[in-house]
């Protein structure tokens, strides 16, 4: 059995990208509109980490903010699942909470 998950990015004459869409049909999910992705993909051969972030130029910085937040929440949350290191998780979520008081996301 296989799975896809694709991305269709839309670019201006300078290679902008415009247009974000991305579709998953195993999970019910086709063309749905995104104005940022971050993709990281591990390569075991090289224990490197290969990454693409992309951002559509209507993309306002509020929410840039606001999505590298919960980036980084779900960061922590990831963690924790696929290592059980709870103080750790913790820490990732700490510096969470400090990102987003940094930046006045929350009070």
């Amino acid at each position: 059995m296989n799975s896809k998950i694709n991305l269709d990015i839309e670019l201006d004459v300078n290679k902008i990208p415009t247009k974000i869409e991305w579709s998953a049909p195993d999970g019910g999910v086709k063309k749905s509109k995104a104005d940022a992705f971050i993709l990281s993909v591990w390569d075991g051969e090289t224990k490197d980490t290969l990454k693409i972030d992309l951002w559509t130029k209507n993309m306002m910085v509020d929410d840039m903010k606001k999505f590298y937040h919960q980036t980084l929440l779900s960061m922590a949350d990831g963690f924790k699942r696929s290592t059980n290191e709870d103080e750790m998780s913790e820490d990732i979520r700490d510096f969470a909470k400090y990102f987003a008081e940094k930046l006045k996301l929350i009070g």
